[in-house]
């Protein structure tokens, strides 16, 4: 979606978004000189309404968990591609793999 839909759907104003942006918390993509939106920055200006908004919580926090946020997804990427990796090995060595996890696991 682009800049105003954006805006009108989230009820957010321009210095709020150029904010965010400016912030690193909200990435846009660009095209043709237009800002565009995708589902996954809908979903952080949500959080970072509620947290503003709700909870309370002020610039730094919210940085700080959007900076937790994106480490999250960091995370899960390299677990998936740890799988695949996994995955493409022999039995034996998978098991040998998934025996050493549980033991990480356990301490």
């Amino acid at each position: 979606m682009d800049d105003l839909e954006f805006r009108l759907y989230l009820k957010i104003d321009i210095d709020q978004l150029d904010l965010w942006i400016e912030q690193g918390w909200l990435i846009p993509e660009t095209s043709g000189g237009q800002r565009q939106f995708r589902d996954a920055d809908v979903a952080r200006a949500r959080l970072i309404l509620d947290l503003m908004g709700n909870m309370g919580v002020n610039e730094a926090g919210v940085d700080i968990v959007m900076e937790l946020v994106d480490e999250l997804h960091g995370l899960r990427g390299t677990m998936g591609k740890l799988m695949t990796a996994i995955g493409r090995q022999e039995r034996d060595v998978q098991r040998r793999l998934f025996d050493s996890l549980e033991e990480i696991d356990r301490v």
